[in-house]
């Protein structure tokens, strides 16, 4: 006999473990057709679906063995995944640029209106200073431009007396001049008292508030005694102390807060214009919320 060890020839057929196997893949299969059959299709969307990838992997097409192939390619040449549908988002920010661009028109328009009136306030000071030329030399007057409106600011000094809200006379052809050209300038014309901090208290004045109303009161007297300047346009204040120039700390800042000023106010943009913007800035708040509401869904 042989020392050789006799090796065992294995079972004949598959292995056993295969049956075990072949049993689990039928029951995956199973549960799987299962749930196909419990699903519920949408025939469209499965017909969309198909005809989507259909057209997603490149061009496809047949080529007869007698035809020269042209220009075949696996990358698609167009791409067409179905027929997009808005959604109610994007349909809300075309909106949303939409409203946009016409409040950015209504802004630019509203610049180029408020860069005319910029202009033409400009212009009407340079009249304002032509005319009182003389006066703005001596320091009786200044004339300067704050934002959208003139400011014509009278001194104490040569036209009232100390305490005394009744014109000197030889100021009041410094008025006419003054009044010449407010004929010729739109708008409405505040005249605003001021004093400095010093207290009054006399049988005609009892404190700085009415001394200061007094002083506006006799100039806009002055512009209506022609009656070539419609009353209307006038708006009176008196201030007191309450907006000094400089601090009431010496006599010369005290002599420069002692002052009657002549405001004409201009509107920077047409009212028109003003209630597009704000309408249109309504119709924008509006739409973001939309949009929140839209993205929190």
């Amino acid at each position: 006999m042989s020392d050789e060890p006799k090796h065992k020839c294995p079972p004949e057929g598959l292995p056993a473990y295969m049956g075990t196997f072949a049993d689990l893949m039928s029951l995956l299969m199973c549960f799987f057709v299962l749930l196909l059959s419990f699903a519920e299709m949408d025939a469209l969307k499965y017909k969309m679906v198909v005809k989507s990838l259909d057209n997603a992997f490149g061009v496809q097409r047949e080529v007869t063995a007698n035809e020269v192939p042209k220009g075949t390619s696996i990358i698609a040449q167009e791409f067409s995944p179905g027929e997009p549908r808005p959604t109610p988002l994007r349909e809300i920010r075309q909106d949303t640029i939409d409203e946009t661009r016409d409040a950015l028109k209504v802004q630019m328009d509203a610049e180029a209106v408020a860069k005319q009136e910029a202009d033409a306030l400009a212009e009407e000071a340079e009249k304002f200073k032509e005319a009182l030329e003389g006066e703005i030399a001596e320091g009786l007057i200044d004339v300067e431009t704050q934002l959208q409106r003139i400011v014509i600011r009278i001194r104490e000094k040569g036209s009232f007396p100390s305490g005394d809200a009744r014109l000197n006379r030889d100021f009041v052809p410094i008025l006419d001049k003054i009044h010449d050209v407010l004929l010729n300038t739109g708008g409405k014309i505040a005249v605003a008292g001021h004093t400095d901090n010093v207290p009054i208290s006399t049988p005609r004045y009892r404190s700085n508030w009415e001394l200061s109303t007094s002083r506006a009161t006799s100039v806009v007297h002055e512009f209506l005694k022609t009656g070539e300047i419609e009353a209307d346009r006038f708006v009176l204040e008196g201030y007191a102390e309450t907006q000094p120039l400089m601090p009431n700390d010496t006599s010369k800042n005290r002599a420069k807060n002692r002052r009657v000023e002549i405001i004409v106010l201009k509107s920077a943009v047409k009212a028109e214009l003003t209630r597009s913007i704000e309408q249109l800035n309504k119709d924008y708040d509006s739409v973001e919320g939309r949009i929140t509401d839209v993205e929190r869904q």
